[in-house]
């Protein structure tokens, strides 16, 4: 549901001769494990770095290096699909993704776990867009919709399932295991896909365009690889005070700038831009933007918040979102359901309110607060992003013609893909900057001539003193204390207005929701999904 999907009318559905639940199943697994590896390595850099003896700044390109390429293949996929046929696409794809993944796993350096992260990047940037179509051909239009509830699943849990798993086997095995984990799911999906699914026979309408555009991919696939390299580089590199990131800006701007005339000129284009212009597509490509930033910011920072600031391990720290993703995957299939019946834009609405509401309940962190307490505002969160995620399917596609769906899929799986860097992006900025403000502002209260500041010293003297330690020991320990104390405080107040933020994001999404059409329900469902 997040995917490039490849159009489904472009082929006659092949003959299905097993459970179409089956192929379900798997073609979902396979895509589990490509949207994991979007979260499941960043819990891992510290330990990465650790065992090549490299910084964590020079890890964290073990990170990028995988949503660039992944990025990248995005673009080209339903070409290939097309040419080479889905079935033999996407296990082509598939073995790429867990070849790259056992040689990930026994990488001996960093250069050469970056080189395969980039093949692994590659061969899930291909996969994923092709399993909806496979979904598509498997199911009547009636069960699509429950379908497409499993698959979505995959999507939306993926990235919460990540954190929590890299945490536990980078703490209990090694950093090694978050990508060797790969290899016995993946042959055991390339065997099933291999058995049970059919090559769909190829498209009898022999006046269709199927040239490939090339310039059309190397603007869009520049554009969207130096987007992702400035947004998940700007911050570690200081912005635009590092000559890299002023380079990356100017090849992603020129990129843009070229893209959109070449584009909008071509007989097949690429990527059809008329599209987002549009506005029911337009709000709906918006929507997914504000989501995409939510679920990933959302499942990076409050593991990290709960790591820095409440002590919690990193093993802990996934566990926080693990109820989240169990009510994310029952939402689902309660949403396939209301799908039906509600118009999407209402269900958007209740889905923004819904995690907004989370996000609020957020912004009064303090330090006594338990697991239970972070873990609900997850759940929140996992009630409100399956309001969003399937509806904004069903209203994105509608109005698309068949041969376009494809093209429509592929810009809204960028959405979420960029929204989700943007999120982080912009989270990581809001806290750097807001923590070193807060932080100046509370030093400006410890002054010698503060009543308050006297108090507290004389007060942690007196336990340290108590402690068995010297007056002079005991000084220094409280003045320590008091530093740490206000870093503390000024931390929780910085991912007090990070979660602000996260919370009129969420709201933005109601009013590109108002602009949303009514659809036609309880009818088949968009080719592409």
């Amino acid at each position: 549901m997040s995917a490039a999907a490849i159009d489904a009318q472009s082929f006659p559905a092949p003959r299905v001769t097993v459970n179409p639940w089956l192929i379900a199943i798997v073609v979902a697994l396979a895509s589990f494990m490509e949207v994991l590896d979007t979260t499941i390595a960043n819990v891992a850099l510290p330990y990465i770095a650790g065992g090549m003896g490299v910084s964590e700044d020079e890890a964290s390109w073990v990170v990028t290096s995988y949503l660039v390429s992944n990025a990248i293949i995005l673009t080209a996929s339903s070409f290939l699909a097309k040419m080479l046929g889905r079935k033999t696409f996407f296990l082509i794809c598939l073995g790429i993704f867990t070849v790259s993944s056992i040689l990930c796993g026994f990488a001996p350096n960093l250069n050469a776990l970056l080189l395969f992260r980039i093949l692994q990047g590659l061969g899930g940037g291909g996969m994923v867009p092709v399993a909806q179509s496979i979904l598509a051909d498997a199911f009547p239009p009636s069960k699509r919709g429950q379908a497409f509830a499993v698959f979505g699943i995959a999507v939306v849990v993926a990235p919460v399932v990540g954190p929590t798993l890299g945490g536990w086997l980078s703490d209990n095995l090694s950093w090694h295991w978050c990508f060797l984990i790969n290899a016995p799911v993946g042959l055991f999906a390339i065997a099933l896909i291999a058995a049970v699914l059919q090559e769909p026979a190829k498209p009898k309408d022999k006046k269709q365009d199927n040239s490939f555009d090339f310039i059309g991919f190397a603007l869009v696939a520049t554009f969207l690889g130096a987007l992702e390299v400035t947004l998940d580089r700007g911050l570690e590199d200081d912005w635009f005070g590092s000559s890299f990131i002023v380079m990356s800006t100017a090849v992603c701007a020129v990129a843009f700038v070229l893209m959109i005339p070449w584009e909008m000129t071509r007989r097949n284009p690429m990527i059809d831009l008329r599209m987002v212009a549009s506005r029911q597509f337009g709000a709906s490509f918006l929507v997914m933007l504000a989501t995409g930033a939510i679920l990933l910011a959302t499942t990076q920072f409050l593991p990290q918040l709960v790591q820095q600031d409440f002590g919690y391990t990193a093993t802990w720290a996934g566990l926080v979102l693990s109820p989240g993703g169990v009510v994310t995957m029952a939402m689902m299939f309660v949403v396939g359901r209301l799908a039906a019946k509600v118009q999407p834009k209402y269900l958007i609405i209740l889905g923004a309110l819904v995690i907004a509401a989370s996000m609020y309940s957020m912004t009064n962190v303090y330090g006594d607060l338990g697991f239970w307490y972070m873990a609900r505002s997850r759940m929140l969160i996992g009630v409100g992003l399956p309001l969003i995620f399937i509806p904004i399917m069903a209203a994105s596609y509608d109005g698309i013609p068949a041969g376009k769906t494809d093209q429509a899929s592929a810009l809204i799986n960028a959405a979420r893909n960029t929204g989700g860097s943007i999120g982080v992006s912009l989270v990581s900025n809001v806290l750097t900057h807001r923590e070193q403000f807060h932080q100046s502002r509370l030093v400006e209260q410890l002054t010698p001539s503060s009543p308050q500041y006297q108090d507290t010293l004389h007060r942690m003297t007196d336990f340290f003193v108590a402690q068995g330690n010297s007056l002079l020991q005991a000084q220094q320990q409280a003045v320590q204390w008091i530093g740490q104390q206000v870093q503390t405080q000024a931390s929780f107040l910085s991912y007090m207005d990070a979660f602000w933020v996260l919370m009129l994001i969420a709201l933005s999404a109601i009013p590109l929701a108002l602009t949303l059409r009514n659809i036609k329900l309880g009818g088949a469902a968009p080719a592409a999904h």
